[in-house]
């Protein structure tokens, strides 16, 4: 599996890999969309699945991170405790490539990195 940058976790933000800006610039520019909403849903073998959705209109009450002047990423404040400090990185197995969440607060993950849990939840 190769990564495509290196980072800190910061508490108080979403960040992405310049990788994944790019990722994510060509998906808002081919679903004509004014942002992406990273949240969770409660599925999974480990409790919570990340969920992504494009979006029109960005909700007034979410947390909005810019990156650059094209790229927002958009948490709405009920996901906020979950996802906060999130680092999303571009990662690339073969001939594949799929978005990598880095939560600093999952507890544990599956097998198939597609869930994961959140101590005292």
């Amino acid at each position: 599996m190769q990564t495509t940058s290196s980072f800190s976790f910061d508490p108080t933000a979403i960040s992405l890999s310049d990788s994944a800006k790019t990722h994510v610039r060509k998906q808002l520019d081919l679903e004509s969309a004014t942002g992406l909403m990273l949240h969770i849903t409660e599925s999974g073998c480990n409790g919570y699945m990340y969920a992504l959705k494009f979006l029109d209109d960005i909700p007034a009450d979410a947390k909005v991170f810019e990156f650059g002047d094209d790229v927002k990423v958009v948490v709405d404040k009920e996901h906020w405790d979950l996802l906060r400090g999130t680092h999303i990185d571009l990662v690339t197995e073969g001939l594949n490539s799929s978005l990598k969440f880095e939560n600093p607060n999952a507890d544990t993950h599956c097998g198939c990195g597609e869930s994961f849990s959140v101590r005292g939840t």
